[in-house]
């Protein structure tokens, strides 16, 4: 092997002696910097130190003003309360005099009222307490007046009556046609009356002319056939619960009796008056008649 060449140690003794004294003079002027950079952070600090004490200075004043403003206001907003408070106090006090004012008015103007109503009231009441002796007095009045009405009525009910029994006892009970006692015979209108108002029958008037025409006669029909005034005597048909019967040369005044199967009593036909062609009379029917079924 051939021998290795190095190179000699005095070369590498002043490289490395270069590096150190780079070292030393870069450490140095980083040493300079930080100095520096030192001292401008004390320059700023020192300046942010006096501004923060304006800031607190201003804000010392400021607050201080503010404080006084405040009291101020509220020294303004206690006396505007003492002062709305007296007011206040006065316009209450006030209010309790126009109150009362107007309670008395009130006191005053019901008294009067009910004055005028107490003196109405007692005029009314006169005026009815006069109307009332009026009244009564032509009440007293009409009661006499009807006392003698009523007494003129008596007198013609007993008079009406008393005639009525009169007549009453004058009509005559007789036999009929067919054999049957009849009732009371009326000859006149005066006799039907009577027997109206006795009203033991029913009574249904008629005048009834020869026609070829059955008129209906209460809840019978009659047909004149025949008529001889001279003798005072007529035929008629009677048509009753659908039969034919023929009461033939009957004479007037004479009850001619037929039997109704609703009727326990026989119907009666009685003529007053044989005119030309014609004939008057009643036809008297049974108040107790027999229900159909």
């Amino acid at each position: 092997m051939s021998d290795m060449n190095y190179p000699p140690e005095s070369g590498s003794s002043s490289l490395k002696t270069a590096v150190l004294a780079g070292a030393v003079i870069a450490m140095l002027a980083a040493n300079v910097y930080l100095y520096m950079q030192v001292d401008v952070l004390k320059t700023e600090i020192s300046k942010l130190r006096e501004s923060v004490a304006t800031e607190v200075t201003n804000l010392r004043e400021n607050n201080t003003a503010a404080t006084a403003t405040h009291r101020k206001s509220l020294d303004t907003l206690k006396s505007d309360l003492e002062e709305a408070r007296r007011q206040a106090s006065m316009a209450s006090n006030r209010t309790k005099v126009e109150s009362q004012k107007y309670a008395d008015q009130l006191a005053k103007d019901l008294a009067a009222e009910q004055k005028r109503q107490d003196q109405q009231l007692a005029t009314e009441l006169s005026s009815v307490k006069t109307e009332v002796t009026n009244v009564g007095t032509a009440a007293n009045a009409k009661i006499e007046n009807v006392n003698g009405e009523v007494t003129n009525v008596k007198n013609q009910v007993a008079s009406t009556r008393s005639e009525l029994e009169k007549t009453i006892g004058d009509l005559k009970k007789v036999t009929g046609d067919l054999g049957m006692q009849s009732g009371y015979i009326a000859t006149n209108g005066k006799e039907l009356a009577a027997l109206k108002r006795l009203g033991e029958r029913n009574y249904f008037e008629f005048n009834l002319a020869k026609t070829k025409t059955p008129q209906k006669v209460g809840d019978i029909t009659l047909l004149l056939k025949k008529v001889d005034q001279k003798r005072n005597k007529y035929t008629v048909e009677v048509y009753a619960d659908d039969k034919r019967i023929e009461k033939k040369d009957k004479t007037m005044n004479e009850p001619v009796q037929f039997i109704v199967a609703k009727a326990r009593q026989p119907y009666e036909l009685v003529v007053n008056e044989v005119g030309k062609d014609v004939i008057k009379g009643y036809l008297a029917t049974p108040k107790d008649q027999i229900a159909r079924n």
